[in-house]
């Protein structure tokens, strides 16, 4: 018997990368599986959005676990049709008692060269559409009569990476946001983390991501080593953080609330 047997989860951005790695894995351990992506471009972005295909696959994947999986394609930043959706996927599953809130995007660039437009959307995505996925779901928790709320914010969430104002500020606040719900939803027997990874070896790190960082260096190189890990390792993978996922999803974490949990190759204390 898994770990999450007999449980339904909610994991936004599941589509690939982090997402995916979460929803299989939860699926793995006996969850069933409401999974949500966009499914579609963001203007500006330096990489590739996830494709519809690709979320058709995460649930295929998950159904390969003997798992029941609903997927929706929904913008986080949209309240109302991310609360719609969650309804209709927890009448159908009977009940939700975890929630990944994983959904997130980046624009890196120096800091005078970061456009309205791009702090906006980061803002939109990272925070309040991470508040958005908590709204939508928690009360489902509430019914259920307790369980797991997972913010995923980033090492950035923590300590100040270069290049990354709006992902910093949006990270910052995920963190806060798991403190401040935690507080609140405690009394419901409902946990809430937050999870601050490293560079993680996802989609969300190529495109032309690298190159901006790159010659973003080139001209401030004395900011470099706030990018340095402790352990010998350059990036994560999303597996490495789905761990930290399935332990606070889990039974095993019941008296860890309000907690950042730091699965960030020591690059946090460096």
């Amino acid at each position: 018997m898994g770990l999450l047997e007999g449980k339904v989860a909610l994991v936004t951005g599941a589509a690939r990368g982090q997402g995916r790695s979460h929803a299989v894995r939860l699926a793995e351990e006996g969850a069933d599986i409401i999974a949500v992506d966009v499914c579609e471009e963001i203007p500006g972005m330096p990489y590739e959005a996830a494709t519809p295909d690709e979320l058709d696959e995460t649930a295929a994947l998950v159904e390969k676990e003997g798992r029941r999986v609903i997927a929706a394609r929904v913008d986080i930043r949209d309240r109302e049709g991310l609360s719609t959706a969650v309804e209709s996927a927890v009448a159908d599953l009977g009940r939700l008692d975890v929630i990944v809130a994983n959904a997130g995007i980046c624009f890196p660039a120096v800091w005078d060269e970061v456009t309205p437009e791009n702090w906006d959307t980061t803002i939109a995505v990272n925070l309040t559409g991470t508040w958005n996925t908590v709204m939508a779901g928690a009360r489902h928790l509430v019914a259920a009569g307790g369980g797991s709320i997972i913010l995923i914010s980033s090492a950035a969430g923590i300590r100040v990476q270069p290049f990354l104002v709006p992902y910093t500020a949006s990270k910052f606040g995920v963190r806060g946001l798991a403190k401040a719900f935690a507080v609140e939803l405690g009394e419901y027997n409902i946990r809430v983390n937050s999870i601050h990874p490293c560079a993680v070896d996802t989609p969300m790190g190529g495109g032309r991501v690298l190159g901006i960082i790159g010659d973003a260096l080139e001209a401030h190189p004395k900011l470099g080593g706030m990018f340095a890990n402790i352990l010998p390792a350059e990036k994560a993978q999303s597996s490495d953080i789905t761990n930290s996922v399935v332990f606070l999803a889990s039974d095993q974490s019941a008296f860890i609330t309000a907690h950042e949990i730091t699965p960030d190759a020591g690059v946090t204390e460096y």
